[in-house]
């Protein structure tokens, strides 16, 4: 499912216009700078918890060191912050069966 089939089933799911089904799934998954409700609550380092569903948020990667596979030379990988999702228990147990 792409973000316009998203639009097209929530819009069928609630009666609203597919346009603005379009602004809903904007509005809370956009990665647009100053945009994106579950974004801007990771850049703030904050977790975005959707009960029955699970858990958006920001985790640590250490420095660490690591090899150019084309030179063999060793290089340096810095630290970064990534996005992560934990699944609830709910999502988990209905995707298993």
């Amino acid at each position: 499912m792409n973000k316009t089939e998203m639009a097209q089933r929530l819009a069928k799911n609630t009666g609203l216009s597919q346009t603005v089904a379009n602004d809903v799934i904007d509005a809370i998954f956009s990665t647009d700078p100053g945009k994106g409700i579950i974004a801007a609550e990771l850049d703030a380092g904050a977790k975005v918890t959707i009960s029955g569903f699970g858990t958006f948020a920001t985790k640590s990667r250490a420095a660490r060191k690591g090899r150019n596979p084309a030179t063999g030379q060793e290089i340096t990988i810095p630290a970064r912050k990534y996005a992560h999702f934990s699944p609830a228990k709910g999502l988990k147990d209905r995707v298993a069966v």
